[in-house]
């Protein structure tokens, strides 16, 4: 009993001490800010087409589609072209931002606004990449994802050092931001153009007040109690999220696997076969013939998918197991990517996949990268040569080094 009461403590104690994988939470927003840009950079030219006032999907059946479903979206609010070059930019700067990790707890907020706005305006244009985009986007705005690998973590690291040494640390931009998004929200609240969805409206106002009490918790009070506390509720709600991530990741493969032994093409080892010579998926025809004139080939994709996504959950509690379904996952993914022209929706797969990623390798490729942008020599900076030992007799020179 006492045995068992120990190991609970523990274990309440990890989830409210620390907000756990932080590397991975990084590569999931790296992931997902990063994909949604390169969809808005690549879609840039035919945003009228697909989000615009004057698109085929038109605002009055997008108004009359969020008047019954209460999906959220900001390119609604206000008529006319200015408006949305306006949203579709900040969701542009907002994604820039978030996969920098520049103030990610604002940043993922508007980051999702991002993406609910611009989806729920128009429904039908994407695939299935973009619900997984859509539910990870609301998810990413409980989690720290900034602990490591961002400009936050930086800035949290120049400030300890300056403490250390004696300085006092103001933030002006947080304060700054925070304020001019209280004004914003107070504006669209009171105009009313929040009344059509009750879940995000609630989610930015608790967000900016969270920000709001995170601020006056170090700054006004001079006990630390305060601070812990929001410290460990914001570590509840982190892992929590992470762990809502994984359930996702998991339903998702285990829904697809079962669903496709089920159908007939699946069990006869043809199903791979069929997206190979449809033209809407075939952006290089001779891959797609080169693959699908191979019948082994293709019984081999079939049924190794179909098992892959229906294993992979029962393959966590195993490391060795699950590190290789992972990997083969991602392959598959990237091979989707190229063949069948998806690459948006491999790219939020990959993402979600990389949730499950051993921190060893994490942090073993945070280390590569850290020793390759070492290399790389500062522009307009000439590259000093390596100080020498004096000879024997020769005077040794001090000075200093710029």
């Amino acid at each position: 009993m006492n045995r068992l009461f120990l190991s609970v403590s523990r274990g309440i104690a990890r989830v409210t001490g620390s907000a756990l994988g932080p590397h991975q939470s990084a590569v999931i927003r790296v992931g997902f800010a990063g994909t949604w840009l390169l969809f808005l950079l690549r879609e840039f030219p035919h945003r009228q087409e697909l989000y615009g006032p004057d698109g085929p999907w038109s605002s009055n059946l997008a108004q009359q589609l969020t008047s019954d479903n209460g999906a959220f979206t900001a390119l609604l609010w206000f008529d006319g072209q200015a408006w949305f070059e306006t949203c579709y930019v900040l969701a542009v700067a907002a994604s820039v931002l978030l996969l920098l990790g520049w103030r990610t707890r604002a940043m993922s907020v508007l980051f999702m606004v991002g993406v609910l706005s611009l989806q729920n305006r128009s429904i039908f244009m994407g695939d299935g990449g973009d619900n997984v985009l859509h539910l990870m986007s609301v998810y990413l705005v409980f989690t720290r994802c900034g602990q490591v690998w961002s400009l936050d973590a930086r800035r949290a690291a120049r400030a300890e050092r300056a403490r250390a040494r004696g300085e006092r640390v103001v933030d002006r931009v947080g304060p700054a931001l925070w304020a001019v998004s209280g004004t914003a929200l107070c504006a669209v609240t009171l105009a009313g153009r929040l009344d059509s969805d009750r879940l995000v409206p609630a989610l930015m106002w608790t967000a900016w007040a969270a920000l709001g009490l995170w601020w006056l918790a170090g700054r006004l009070t001079r006990s630390g109690e305060p601070r812990i506390l929001l410290d460990v509720i914001a570590n509840v709600l982190h892992n929590g999220a992470l762990f809502v991530i994984m359930a996702e990741a998991c339903l998702i493969y285990a829904t697809a696997g079962w669903y496709k032994i089920q159908g007939s093409r699946w069990q006869d080892g043809t199903a791979v076969y069929y997206p190979l010579h449809l033209a809407s998926f075939s952006p290089w025809p001779s891959l797609a013939d080169l693959m699908s004139s191979n019948g082994t080939m293709v019984m081999l994709v079939t049924y190794g998918t179909v098992i892959v996504q229906v294993a992979f959950p029962f393959t966590l509690f195993n490391r060795r197991a699950k590190n290789v379904l992972l990997a083969a996952m991602m392959i598959e993914h990237a091979v989707i990517a190229v063949v069948l022209g998806l690459p948006f929706f491999s790219l939020a797969m990959i993402a979600t996949d990389a949730v499950f990623l051993p921190t060893s390798f994490l942090t073993r490729l945070g280390g590569w990268a850290a020793r390759a942008r070492a290399r790389v020599p500062a522009r307009g900076s000439r590259a000093l040569p390596s100080p020498r030992a004096p000879e024997e007799g020769e005077p040794a020179r001090v000075g200093f080094t710029a």
